[in-house]
């Protein structure tokens, strides 16, 4: 298939360019500069310029494309809703583009959504709706283009996707540690993230552009849920910091943005994906990447 994937020079996206390539597929990476052009040639992809706030250059790359994969997201915690509306607005533009195809359309979303402790799986439909929930209700939108003829499918991303090389969350919570001279957790630490290897997560998505029903929600989640209070323990391991806890209240104040995450319990499954795809994570665990020192570096 011609693959069309925005996001591909991402933290995901850089990795599931190559598991794309290496299934026999053709690979036509968005690309919003010079840099991220030439590293999606050098990997073997063809580049198509643009960007995500561009719907014209979303459009001309999704129509001659035998399936999409969307990966990008605006992931500016400082105008959330007008994320959400560039979320929502890429998603229609792709749903215009191939109603009726049959043609695939897979989107990068969370499971990140209860954050009371219930297990999520992937029966589980997103509470968000609308354009102005979080991520523009992207998921419950797109998931319904199944009644428009598109194989629609909810890439569902563990909230951590470690690896060598990873800025996201993990390497945010080293910096704070170094900056407060302290490993912290919320309140008794006992809330629980998902955690998936970078190329576990690419893996699951060439599976899931071969094997995912229309509909169907795919939980990119490598294990359930690790304790907040062993991250930071990790964190203070590595970086030779005492691990202390913060209150609920001060959680923002200590952690600035990710604080409201980090305080989150949010546990979810993978067994239904597992079982459908047949996809077996292979990589390293959280801590065993924590452990090999590159957030500490």
């Amino acid at each position: 298939m011609r693959v069309f994937v925005t996001g591909a020079s991402g933290w995901i996206g850089s990795a599931v360019v190559p598991e794309l390539l290496e299934a026999g597929h053709e690979v036509v990476g968005l690309a919003r500069s010079d840099a991220s052009a030439a590293a999606l040639r050098a990997a073997g992809a063809e580049a198509h310029r643009g960007d995500i706030d561009d719907l014209d250059s979303l459009r001309a790359g999704a129509e001659p494309a035998d399936a999409v994969v969307h990966l990008a997201f605006k992931h500016d915690f400082s105008d959330s809703a007008g994320a959400g509306r560039t979320e929502r607005a890429a998603i229609e533009t792709f749903g215009d583009v191939l109603a009726g195809s049959d043609r695939p359309l897979l989107f990068a979303s969370g499971v990140a959504i209860a954050g009371d402790g219930t297990l999520l799986t992937e029966d589980a439909p997103s509470p968000f709706t609308g354009a102005d929930a979080p991520r523009g209700g992207g998921e419950h939108l797109a998931l319904g283009f199944a009644d428009r003829g598109i194989r629609s499918v909810a890439l569902r991303f563990a909230p951590t996707v470690h690896g060598e090389g990873d800025h996201g969350f993990m390497a945010v919570l080293a910096g704070v540690a170094r900056e407060k001279g302290v490993a912290a957790y919320v309140g008794d630490g006992s809330n629980r993230w998902p955690a998936v290897h970078q190329r576990d997560a690419a893996k699951l998505v060439a599976l899931a552009l071969e094997k995912a029903p229309a509909g169907s929600r795919m939980h990119a989640v490598a294990e359930e849920g690790v304790a907040a209070r062993d991250i930071a323990g990790a964190i203070g391991a590595g970086l030779g910091l005492p691990v202390v806890s913060v209150a609920p209240e001060k959680a923002s104040e200590h952690f600035g943005w990710i604080g409201g995450f980090f305080s989150l319990d949010v546990p979810a499954s993978s067994r239904i994906t597992r079982e459908l795809l047949g996809w077996t994570p292979t990589h390293p665990t959280l801590f065993e990447d924590l452990r090999a020192g590159s957030y500490f570096r």
